[in-house]
């Protein structure tokens, strides 16, 4: 039978199942639990707002939306959240699914730490960013009763989460700063990282090869 928490079933079907697998052996507790919450989280928001959505294809963006500050992608130029979505993709399309519903689960990994703009798009990608934002920013926290957290943390625990969670992403972006330019893990890097100088958006105009 499916497995139930809080009124949210989680999706059993082949796929789901190797996605868990897969990142149940690529990464961490911590990472583990997080991303089983963000669907849920992004399934009861899913449902306040009122939107139709493919859990299949929710769920595999909430379980490998952070794959990428795991090993082995944190010495490569490239974006966490772009490894997470590349990752992804390519798992879905090795199991058959088509082009266009795998690059909304891209999208939806790729845009989760961008405020705002997953929001206006389909709820695949609206509803990752969503689950996000509730479980790391607490953003949404009052929209679940005090019944339904406690039923999702039982089954998903989050001990010293905010400590937990801020070393995980400062340990999986701190040998790439580069790739937090003009995002949110800027922050991170600022706080954690010894002798990180975040870029300015303006300097890089004035610096410009452009005379004028």
């Amino acid at each position: 039978m499916p497995e139930t928490i809080a009124g949210i079933t989680l999706p059993d079907s082949r796929i789901a199942k190797e996605a868990t697998e897969l990142i149940r052996e690529a990464t961490d507790d911590l990472i583990y639990h997080h991303s089983r919450r963000v669907f849920i989280w992004g399934a009861i928001q899913g449902g306040r707002r009122g939107l139709s959505f493919d859990a299949e294809l929710l769920y595999v963006g909430a379980m490998f939306h952070d794959l990428g500050l795991t090993e082995p992608y944190r010495d490569n130029g490239t974006r966490f959240e772009i490894d997470g979505a590349d990752e992804a993709r390519k798992f879905l399309l090795s199991h058959g699914i088509d082009e266009d519903r795998a690059r909304l689960v891209w999208e939806g990994i790729a845009l989760h730490t961008t405020p705002e703009i997953p929001t206006l798009m389909a709820p695949e990608v609206a509803l990752v960013t969503a689950g996000v934002e509730l479980d790391v920013l607490g953003i949404g926290y009052h929209d679940v009763s005090d019944e339904v957290r406690a039923a999702v943390t039982a089954a998903h625990p989050r001990p010293d989460f905010k400590r937990r969670i801020l070393q995980a992403f400062n340990d999986g972006i701190t040998r790439r700063p580069s790739t937090t330019f003009g995002n949110v893990k800027a922050d991170v890097l600022e706080r954690f990282t010894d002798g990180y100088v975040r870029p300015n958006f303006v300097e890089v105009i004035e610096n410009s090869a452009w005379p004028e």
